[in-house]
Parts: C-alpha cells; structure tokens; sequence
C-alpha cells in the first residue's frame, strides 16, 4: 500500500502554529501539547484556563462525553472560545455541525474510512478535519490514505496509566518516521510521560489527566510539560508552507 503523501494547508497551520489567535510568542519546534477537554464539571472553565496559562499548547480538543447536541453545543463554545483567546486551535470531536456553527478551528472523527473522507471532502477546506482510531499499522494507513490533517494515536480518557500506552508509542514511531502526516499521541497520567511521546518523532502530544486529575494544579503541570519538552524533546523539521 503506497504511503500518503500530505502537504501542509493553511488549517494545518493553524494546528501548527497554536490556532487562528496565534501568540507573538516564538512556536517551539519539538512536540507541542494538544489538552483533551477533561468531562463537564462546574469548574472546568476555570481549571482549562489555568491550563492554557502554563505555557505553549497547539490545540484544545473537546469530546461530547454522551451530551445531547444542544448541551454539547454550547459547552464546546465556551470551551473553544477560552482556547482560541489564548492562541490555541480548538478541535470538536466527532460534530462537524457543532465545530461550523461556533467557528471552531477543526473537527476530530473517529469512524470508518468513509465517513472521514466524507467529512473531509464537506469540511476541510473551511477547517482542520484530524482522525483517531487506528489500532494498527495497516487501519492508519487506511485512514491516512484521505489525507487528514493529523491522526491520533490514543483514546480519549484511557489515560490512567503513568505512561503512554505501549501499542500506541510503537505506531507513532513508525508513523513519524515514514509518513508526513502529523501524528498525535496520547501520554500517559504521568506528565513525565510526555518525554516518551516525543522521543517517537511524533509532532504533537496529548494530555488529558496528566492536567485535569482531581486534586492537580493544571497550570503548573503544563508548564512542567513544556519545560520537559524543552529540555529533551528533538527538534523536528520546519513544516513547509
């Protein structure tokens, strides 16, 4: 099977570079951090901000958590804005109606090929359109082949481990290596974790309880994130635009 070859658009750009708000900060070039929005809780709004003010992160992406589409519409709003305001792209999971009609910068589908070269071939010239899912090598490159804007190695909330889980630091390896893609990976519970992410190649890491358990300070752990990432996170090539 020939292996996709993807270029990089405007929208991944804005994926890229921490959204349609960018910050005049320098972008660092190693494996950013994408937050997974943790479920709906009466202080999550406050808890998402002090995360967005710990330091760099690429994007924010926002699961409906089993939420009828009106309560999930307007929580991925809230949400999105406080994103986009600090310079991150925000990313509706599986509603490309909900991510038009708040003007959020992409959609993440987790589906069949067909549903996600449908949803691209509606939607990615107006936004990002990432997918997930992919448990092997053979079912990325199925997915690759519709030429998302990233892929996701991981599942959302399964990370109650300290580290990333094994199969998805091996696809990630072997993805950034051979595929122009940018791939993102779920770490583990362990913020610490996010250094065997990036030490795979791949461009983006994602955080979910790392930063949002009960009991944690989220400010403080993605600036703990960033700095590791600083100290020992390879660089990686410029995107060409």
């Amino acid at each position: 099977m020939p292996h996709p070859d993807h270029e990089a658009s405007p929208d991944l750009d804005d994926l890229e570079r921490g959204g349609k708000a960018m910050s005049e900060e320098r972008i660092p070039n190693r494996c950013r951090i994408v937050l997974i929005a943790p479920p709906p809780a009466p202080d999550e709004e406050a808890r998402l901000e002090a995360a967005l003010s710990g330091g760099d992160i690429a994007s924010l992406i926002i699961a409906p958590y089993d939420a009828d589409e009106s309560a999930f519409q307007m929580r991925a709003e809230r949400l999105s804005r406080l994103a986009q305001a600090r310079g991150a792209a925000s990313l509706v999971a599986g509603e490309p109606r909900i991510a038009a009609r708040i003007g959020a910068d992409g959609v993440h589908v987790e589906g069949p090929k067909a549903e996600l070269a449908e949803t691209i071939r509606r939607h990615q010239s107006k936004m990002m359109v990432g997918c997930g899912g992919a448990k092997t090598r053979d079912a990325a490159l199925e997915l690759g082949e519709t030429q998302p804007d990233y892929i996701f190695f991981g599942r959302f909330g399964y990370d109650l481990k300290p580290g990333p889980h094994p199969r998805n630091l091996s696809l990630a390896e072997w993805w950034a290596e051979m595929i122009q893609i940018p791939c993102i990976v779920m770490a583990g519970s362990d913020i610490a974790s996010v250094v065997e992410v990036a030490m795979t190649g791949a461009e983006f890491v994602a955080l979910g309880n790392a930063v949002f358990a009960p009991g944690t300070d989220p400010a403080e752990r993605v600036a703990r994130a960033n700095r590791l990432l600083d100290e020992h996170a390879p660089a990686l090539e410029d995107v060409e635009t």
